[in-house]
């Protein structure tokens, strides 16, 4: 069953899927899009609701990141069985994302001395109130956000490195347990590989 995924020539919102599927040894079709061509109209035309990334599963499409990321964990036993520990982990992600809507104010600020201010608050105070709660969690979950290895762990990665490319920072770097992390996903078997073969990403 051919397998695809379509996003930008970015790490992004992919990037996790991406780590996901290499981790599970699952063969699949990286299809990229310049980000500096974007929007192509006639692809932008073809998806569901107009955004990237999707994914491809033979005759079947799935879009929007967590969704996608979510099926696949679950697919390659990333996702606990219980009820409860599912909706941790959930939070946990949503928390994640959270921190991203703020990085995505300021990607898309066009206005320079705007875009300026939005780093500043950003480099200031909104990655200490969140990455202090994130060391808490890794630290009282053996340096796992589940306590084991989990997709809220590839979604934090993933969204660590999207932040650093887009405000040229290492905002994890004073965060011992997120840093700790970050090198244990990028070694995974499969990552490993693929992380030591992709090109450098730049805007």
């Amino acid at each position: 069953m051919a397998r695809k995924l379509h996003y930008f020539d970015l790490n992004g919102l992919a990037e996790p899927i991406r780590y996901i599927l290499h981790y599970g040894k699952q063969k699949f079709e990286d299809v990229r899009y310049r980000y500096k061509d974007w929007p192509i109209k006639s692809v932008k035309d073809s998806l569901p609701y107009g955004q990237l990334p999707l994914y491809e599963e033979g005759n079947r499409t799935l879009n929007q990141s967590l969704a996608i990321a979510r099926y696949l964990a679950n697919v390659h036993n990333l996702l606990p069985s219980d009820p409860w520990e599912q909706a941790v982990l959930d939070s946990i992600v949503y928390n994640i994302y959270d921190f991203w809507q703020r990085v995505l104010f300021y990607i898309k600020e066009q206005d320079v001395t705007k875009k300026q201010a939005i780093k500043k608050e950003i480099m200031s105070e909104t990655i200490d109130y969140f990455f202090s709660r994130f060391e808490k969690d890794l630290k009282d979950n053996n340096g796992y956000f589940g306590g084991k290895l989990s997709w809220a762990d590839f979604i934090f990665v993933g969204i660590v490195e999207s932040t650093n490319l887009f405000l040229g920072e290492e905002i994890e770097r004073k965060y011992p347990h997120s840093v700790a992390l970050i090198q244990k996903i990028r070694n995974l078997p499969g990552v490993k590989e693929y992380v030591a073969t992709r090109k450098p990403y730049v805007l």
